[in-house]
Order: C-alpha cells, then sequence, then structure tokens
C-alpha cells in the first residue's frame, strides 16, 4: 500500500522498502513500534506540517479564582556546598493553568481589556465621531496614527501580561493579579501550537518525509540488531555487515534532519513573558 493512512500499514510500507518479503529484516514488531514513535515525535517538534496554530479558549469558573488568587506557595531550602551554615529558602507561587498535552508552545495571550465594546467616553469612540463621521472628506492617516498611539500608551502603562510554559509539565503561568485582573466566567484566549493527532488527521502517515525517515529508523535498528554478528561467517559462507547498514542509515537520517531543519521547520516565536 503506497499510501499508509494507518501505524502498521507505514510499518508494512517501511519495511517493503528495506526489502521485506524478499529478504527478512531482523527486527522485532516492539522495536518497530518505538522508531515509529520516534519518528512522530520528530515530526510534530520540527516539521511545520506536523503542528497547526490554533486558539484555546478558556472560561474562568469560580473554582479557579479561588485557586489562583489564593494560590498555595511550594518553599524549597537550598544550603550552601562549603558553608553549611548558609541556607536560603525559595517560594514559589503556583498561580497556573493545565494545558492540553497536544499543545508544544505558548506564543501569547490576549489582553483581558475589552477594546471591542466602545462606549461614549472612550477615546476611541471619540475619535470616530469626531474625526471620522465622513470617510470622503477626511484622512484615514490621522487615525491610524492615533491608534498605533493608543496602543503603545497602553503597552507602555498596562503592559503585557508576563507568561510561563513549558510542554513537559503542561503548566501556563500567567504573572497578573488574578484577584482583580479577571473576573468570573471571563474568558482567557491563548495563542498556542498544537501537535497534529496521527490517529485522527491520518495523512501524517503519509507524509514523503515522515515515510523516507521512518524507513531510516527501521534501517538502523536492523543494522544494530546485525552488528552483534559482526565478524560472524554463516553457513554458507554468508556474512552479516551490520555496521555497514547502521552508517549508511545514520548518513540518511542527518540528511533528513539537516533537510527538516532547514526547509520545514518553523522560525522560533517570541514567547511573550
Amino acid at each position: 500500500m503506497a499510501n499508509p493512512n494507518t501505524r502498521e500499514s507505514l510499518k508494512q510500507y517501511c519495511l517493503r522498502a528495506l526489502g521485506k518479503p524478499v529478504i527478512e529484516i531482523n527486527v522485532d514488531d516492539d522495536q518497530l513500534e518505538d522508531r515509529l514513535d520516534e519518528s512522530l515525535q520528530y515530526f510534530a517538534q520540527y516539521h511545520t506540517d506536523g503542528i497547526r496554530r490554533t486558539y484555546l479558549k478558556y472560561k474562568l469558573t469560580s473554582d479557579d479564582k479561588t485557586r489562583l488568587k489564593n494560590a498555595t506557595r511550594s518553599s524549597e531550602s537550598a544550603t550552601d556546598l562549603e558553608e553549611s551554615g548558609v541556607s536560603t529558602t525559595h517560594v514559589e507561587q503556583d498561580n497556573y493553568l493545565v494545558i492540553p498535552d497536544s499543545v508544544i508552545s505558548v506564543t501569547n495571550i490576549f489582553p483581558f481589556s475589552d477594546k471591542g465594546n466602545l462606549n461614549l467616553f472612550d477615546v476611541r469612540y471619540q475619535l470616530r465621531l469626531n474625526d471620522l463621521y465622513d470617510f470622503s472628506s477626511t484622512s484615514v492617516i490621522n487615525y491610524d496614527v492615533v491608534l498605533r498611539h493608543l496602543d503603545f500608551l497602553d503597552h507602555i502603562l498596562v503592559g503585557e501580561k508576563p507568561l510561563r510554559y513549558n510542554q513537559l509539565d503542561n503548566r501556563l503561568y500567567i504573572d497578573m493579579d488574578w484577584a482583580n485582573d479577571l473576573d468570573v466566567d471571563e474568558y482567557l484566549i491563548i495563542d498556542c501550537y498544537r501537535k497534529l493527532d496521527p490517529a485522527t488527521f491520518t495523512d501524517v502517515f503519509n507524509d514523503i518525509w515522515v515515510k523516507r525517515y521512518t524507513t531510516q529508523k527501521f534501517k538502523l535498528q536492523w543494522g544494530q540488531n546485525l552488528s552483534k554478528f559482526a565478524g560472524v561467517t554463516m553457513i554458507g559462507g554468508v556474512s552479516l555487515n551490520g555496521n555497514e547498514i547502521m552508517q549508511q542509515a545514520e548518513a540518511e537520517i542527518m540528511k533528513l534532519e539537516q533537510e527538516v531543519r532547514t526547509n520545514y521547520e518553523e522560525p522560533p516565536h517570541l514567547i511573550l513573558g
């Protein structure tokens, strides 16, 4: 099957690329599963087609409000290695939200100030009322300059909410005043990147880079398995050169990884925080 759409069909595709069933590929199925997992993980981590930019909407509940407003503080003591009498205690507040496992990075959170609802006393409303009542008689250049200036003032006086995220603990820390900055039933919009689930988006298994990379990962495992027979002559005078198979696979893997990092990797994202 040239167009794999499951884990099993991708495994069989890669084994056929290595010569199965004409030759025997000496790799256990558990080893194949491990190498396939590594391939999909690398694809999601570095290939632009392995992730999707998305916006997570989270509604703050009363339980969240209570927990974050009165967040417990975890303390840790440290003692100097040379002067045992010198020790310090460090405190960290657990003001975080739990993020889904599929999220690999968080780049931004939307401002909490409501700029969409303009009232009579809002400066943007007055600007539109007095200066933009007729687009045909005035220029929008001044309007654009004033809006940029207002955004700049908002950035200087209010600022961004510092955030911290690590995909290994799935915790998004937002350093703000949870008691006053966000009310119950208000929404928090999280700008993030999340991995595509191959079980749902089965075209991942048919990606040409995934097929090539997984084939070479299988080949590397095959060579490692055969390397223990190096220098041993089998029945009929046949010798197995597992080291050569390993070297070929390692060279191809290095080439493919360089290719994806050069041509398909997303540029570094500015994490606000």
